[in-house]
């Protein structure tokens, strides 16, 4: 049988030829170095003494063989004993959970899969839906874990569980002990990453050091070091961890210093306190050559003066210049010369070129470069503002050269009074003086900014979704009507405009515009090879609106019929300041066609626009 199993598996064999061939080596080592003791003679009749030698020596050679033989025999057939009890646990446990094996905390070694998943599945399933205490360094803290985006990865888990083990070794060993499987989860990382940053609120923050100043005197402001959470090893706690933890401890950190205390001192010492010791003084002079002069004094100057971490553990001084400008400034302000763009003034019947004025201001940024290094000087603390020519957009030269000499295009409407009036004196004011050069395009709502009554604009009537309304601005719909028929006969290109949704009889049909802040604009382009200059002309009930340049065309209009009337309706709203009672007119549709013609009368373009205009409602106040 010996034999059988030997041969029945090869490793066995193996082991047992090893285990031979090492006897009789050791045997044939004994042979070659141990001395033989005397023995007593034997009788020996025959008086032969090399057979009495022969007869005293121990067995050679079979007797060997056949001792490891035996051993040979015995050790393969322990071997093959243990292979069929490996063989037979293999068997047996096929389809089963490997033994010992742990998933936070559930035993589930030596179960059949089905169940052990059931188990799983039981045990951690409510722990996602679970209040987890969590713990912060100090504080304390909770989470969901399912809120937090986890939950248990089965297919991953199972994965990592892995099947049974073939290595002998590992399943004997199983016998004895267990192995913790850590859990595998999904993460919706974006829900994780809200988790980790509500867990950031209990960070304390380094305090930086720094020197502020106290009414005007440095103080020192030592560092305190601060703890934050760690959070990418968190992330790993929290994502490893919650199933398989009853609480959660979370690494903190020791949040970084960026300012040595020592640093501090020097800064205090080196720069603060010199910087508050005088004032500080820039120069300039007035268009008369008089000396103007700007003051810092040492409680403005510790308002303006404050200290950044330098990088390299120490702190640089840093220059509020918007506080420093508005200090300053006003003290200044002789000494600078404003910009002003050429312009035209209407006088005789033609315009003539206003010069403009190049500017010299101050170059704030240069200027307070230099203040760092005065704020540390010893002695006199002056210094002189650096300047700065500003050339106008509209030069002398240029103006010059717009060919502006000559009405090209105007316009008169009327019939305003009241609160109306105010809002057509304010922007026709605003927009007097205004030039559009060659090929540029002017927008009434670009050129005069928000409409509001910090300009000077009241609260008037409005025409709000086709009702009668009133708002701050009101009426300066007539202005833009004014203004479009003066572009339209100078033969400006429509850039953009809308007209009313129902008919105000005061306007030309089909050759007006309305307006509102942000929403409704008017515009027009310049085509001409000349400037354009734009003058107003108000009156208690009157606006006019001129534009000067040189005439190369010449505009006619002709208003078509009106068209497919259509009926008011009558609305009836609550009797109260809301309501402004009407008595409603038809609504129409109509056209009108512009053509232009040069000087010498031939056609340069003809355009017809068409307009429907809506009723106007009969609304009754009850």
């Amino acid at each position: 049988m010996p034999s059988e199993s030997n041969a029945g598996h090869p490793a066995g064999r193996q082991q047992g030829e090893v285990g031979l061939r090492k006897l009789l080596e050791a045997n044939r080592t004994f042979d070659a170095d141990t001395t033989v003791l005397p023995v007593q003679p034997i009788s020996n009749p025959s008086g032969d003494r090399w057979s009495a030698a022969r007869a005293s020596q121990p067995p050679t050679g079979s007797g060997n063989q056949q001792l490891a033989k035996r051993i040979g025999i015995a050790v393969g057939a322990a071997f093959a004993v243990g292979t069929a009890a490996y063989l037979a646990d293999l068997a047996l446990t096929s389809g089963e959970v490997p033994r010992g094996v742990v998933v936070a905390g559930v035993e589930i070694g030596g179960m059949d899969k089905a169940g052990a998943d059931a188990l799983l599945r039981a045990e951690l399933d409510p722990k996602a839906a679970q209040v987890l205490p969590v713990h912060i360094g100090d504080v304390a803290d909770t989470m969901i874990p399912a809120e937090a985006g986890l939950q248990v990865d089965y297919d991953g888990t199972w994965t990592a569980i892995g099947d049974q083990p073939l290595n002998p070794v590992r399943r004997l060993i199983s016998l004895f002990g267990t192995r913790e499987v850590p859990v595998v989860s999904t993460v919706d990382a974006a829900a994780l990453d809200r988790q980790v940053a509500e867990f950031q609120t209990h960070d304390d923050p380094t305090v930086e050091g720094t020197v502020r100043f106290e009414n005007g005197t440095p103080v020192a402001v030592p560092p305190v070091p601060g703890r934050v959470l760690d959070t990418a090893t968190a992330r790993t706690v929290i994502t490893e961890r919650w199933a398989a933890s009853s609480e959660l401890h979370l690494p903190v950190v020791a949040a970084p210093v960026a300012v040595r205390t020592e640093a501090v001192q020097a800064a205090l010492r080196d720069i603060a306190a010199p910087a508050v010791a005088a004032p500080v003084t820039v120069t300039g002079k007035d268009a008369e050559g008089k000396d103007v002069a700007g003051v810092l004094a040492p409680e403005q100057i510790a308002t303006v003066l404050g200290f950044v971490p330098d990088g390299n553990g120490g702190l640089a001084p840093r220059i509020d210049n918007d506080a420093a400008i508005a200090l300053l400034a006003p003290q200044l302000a002789a000494a600078e010369i404003e910009p002003k763009d050429a312009t035209f003034a209407v006088g005789a019947g033609k315009p003539t070129v206003v010069p403009a004025v190049v500017g010299n201001k101050i170059d704030w940024p240069k200027t307070l470069e230099q203040l760092p290094a005065l704020l540390t000087q010893q002695g006199d603390r002056t210094v002189e503002a650096v300047f700065t020519r500003v050339e106008p957009e509209l030069t002398t030269e240029a103006a010059e050269g717009l060919g502006v000499n000559e009405v090209v295009g105007e316009f008169t409407t009327g019939g305003f009074s009241g609160p109306s009036g105010v809002n057509i004196r304010t922007v026709a004011a605003k927009v007097n003086g205004a030039v559009v050069k060659p090929g540029d395009t002017f927008s009434l709502n670009g050129f005069t900014g928000p409409r509001t009554a910090a300009e000077g604009y009241v609260e008037s009537g409005i025409i709000d979704k086709g009702r009668p309304s009133t708002a701050v601005g009101g009426g300066i719909s007539q202005f833009a009507t004014t203004l479009y028929n003066a572009a339209y006969f100078a033969g400006m290109e429509d850039a953009g405009h809308t007209e009313h949704s129902y008919y105000i009889s005061r306007y030309p049909a089909a050759r007006e515009a309305t307006v509102f802040d942000g929403a409704i604009d008017l515009a027009f382009r310049n085509t001409s090879a000349s400037g354009i200059y734009i003058e107003t002309i108000t009156t208690s009930s009157n606006i006019t609106v001129r534009l000067w340049g040189t005439k190369t065309v010449n505009v006619e209009s002709i208003t078509g019929e009106k068209s497919k009337p259509t009926e008011p309706e009558e609305i009836t709203l609550p009797e109260g300041p809301d309501c402004i009672a009407t008595e409603g007119a038809p609504g129409f549709t109509i056209s009108d066609t512009r053509v232009i013609t040069d000087l010498t009368g031939a056609q340069v373009s003809r355009h017809t626009r068409t307009v429907k205009y809506d009723p106007i409602p009969v609304v009754k106040c009850e």
